[in-house]
């Protein structure tokens, strides 16, 4: 399985689970906090592959570069955005 997959199919699930909390939340902060954390994974993941700190086989990835850091990798922070707004929504709603 590659990477990509692998990525569309978490991130499909994480969205359906996410969503019914999601929805509720105006898109302005998600959209802006999905843009910054995917522009910080693109400088530093730039930054750790000229450093060789790690390096991805080539045949579980697409090939597709932004500045260096390869297209799977956006899935962590895209996933990060939709997982941490619920958590601290569900948990907040809990505490009270």
């Amino acid at each position: 399985m590659t990477n990509i997959l692998m990525n569309v199919l978490v991130l499909v699930v994480l969205a359906a689970v996410c969503w019914r909390v999601l929805r509720r939340l105006h898109p302005g902060p998600l959209v802006g906090a999905t843009a910054i954390l995917c522009l910080l994974t693109m400088v530093f993941d730039t930054l750790m592959i000229a450093a060789d700190l790690y390096v991805f086989d080539p045949d579980k990835i697409l090939g597709v570069y932004l500045w260096g850091a390869p297209l799977e990798d956006f899935a962590y922070a895209v996933a990060a955005c939709l997982a941490m707004p619920t958590l601290w929504t569900l948990l907040e709603a809990r505490d009270r």
